[in-house]
């Protein structure tokens, strides 16, 4: 079997919900992210063999294949494939790995994998509610009613599940979701996130243009008091919107190539794909996938999580990442080290390759080797990718 290898990782800066990234039609985000791979590896465009990307809500302006679209809409020749993927939130992460797993396979050599989500263009739930609308059904069937009967498969009651299979407090996840705030701050300001992020040109309310480089959703002016006070998202529960990921624009994408690619490409790996799992669990609880898979990915990886420098776990809900923390038994100081889901948003089917992007490059800062990402997702799925940085 062949080696899988990352040569580029970059993304967008996320936007708010209507805000600064909302004038960018998908299709043309993502493109930009395509373009700027390229560009960082000077290779010639025509050699991409296939673009797989990401993408939760495919309909509307992310519909019919927004993966081929987002190739027409930038600088690649009509001669590079592509296709769309949905893996829920998970999907550029799966995107990742079917890369990784054509290149090892020997079947290609350079491939992008790629997500983006447009959620204020293409809102949350848009294919399934406006289907149902339509009079078009619903995606539960007969037999999955039978199975799991009078069950609303629903992210919101698994994360406080979550919290409470857990023993997690409000407290405890306030105080998880400020630290997310606080560490995207300093990553910020510290310059962290410059050599990741692409900037794009966006039109500003008065109607000047500037440069869009800072991830919108960061409160810089945040506080413990002020988080504490967000309304609960239900009675007796111990969740908030300020503990939650906050809905997010956005575009993101790696380069995998094989040892060939290498080659031709001329070019240095940032890192190694060093494995990868994907699992099913309970789609009730929904979120709680991520811990068995990391479990199984260490054992099938003869790794132990201390082995594991740096952690990307998407922050979903706050719950979720505290919960992997307290069943691994693992250093918080190694988690999400320049913030997370809570702070940056979660641009759904952008995420996967936004988290590998920010973990090559916090190893890369930290002189680390060893980094591990995982994310929940819909239906009770987990991804979970070891990288080694080179």
């Amino acid at each position: 079997m062949g080696e899988a290898y990352i040569v580029a990782a970059a993304r967008t800066a996320g936007g708010r919900k209507g805000g600064r990234v909302a004038g960018w039609h998908p299709a043309d985000l993502a493109g930009r992210v395509l373009d700027g791979l390229v560009e960082r590896t000077g290779a010639d465009p025509a050699l991409i063999e296939d673009v797989i990307m990401g993408c939760v809500g495919q309909a509307g302006e992310q519909s019919t294949n927004v993966a081929r679209n987002a190739v027409l809409s930038s600088k690649l020749p009509e001669s590079v494939p592509a296709t769309s993927v949905d893996r829920q939130c998970g999907t550029s992460q799966q995107a990742l790995h079917f890369a990784a797993q054509a290149v090892m396979a020997g079947s290609m050599d350079i491939v992008i994998a790629a997500g983006v989500e447009s959620m204020t263009r293409v809102p949350m739930g848009t294919p399934a509610v406006l289907a149902f609308k339509a009079g078009l059904g619903h995606s539960k069937s007969p037999s999955m009613e039978q199975r799991y009967p009078n069950i609303q498969f629903s992210q919101f009651m698994g994360a406080e599940m979550m919290a409470k299979k857990y023993g997690l407090t409000k407290d405890q996840l306030d105080e998880f979701g400020f630290r997310s705030h606080q560490k995207a701050i300093a990553a910020t300001q510290g310059g962290r996130f410059k050599d990741e992020i692409i900037p794009i040109e966006i039109t500003t309310a008065d109607g000047s243009k500037e440069m869009h480089e800072v991830d919108e959703g960061i409160r810089f002016e945040s506080s413990l008091e002020a988080m504490r006070g967000v309304k609960l998202l239900q009675e007796g529960g111990a969740l908030t919107a300020a503990t939650s990921s906050q809905i997010c624009d956005g575009a993101s994408g790696v380069m995998v190539v094989s040892e060939a690619g290498l080659k031709t490409l001329g070019v240095q790996p940032l890192a190694r794909i060093h494995h990868m799992t994907v699992i099913g669990g309970d789609p009730v609880i929904m979120l709680e996938a991520p811990l068995p898979a990391t479990q199984r990915a260490l054992q099938k990886a003869g790794m132990s999580i201390d082995d594991i420098d740096l952690f990307e776990v998407n922050e979903a809900f706050a719950s979720v990442p505290a919960a992997w923390l307290k069943t691994l038994n693992a250093d918080p100081d190694r988690l999400n080290v320049n913030g997370g889901a809570i702070a940056l948003g979660h641009p759904l089917g952008a995420s996967g390759t936004k988290l590998m992007t920010t973990l090559i490059y916090a190893l890369k800062n930290q002189n680390k080797r060893y980094g591990l990402q995982t994310m929940c997702e819909g239906g009770g799925l987990a991804n979970v990718t070891i990288v080694e940085r080179l």
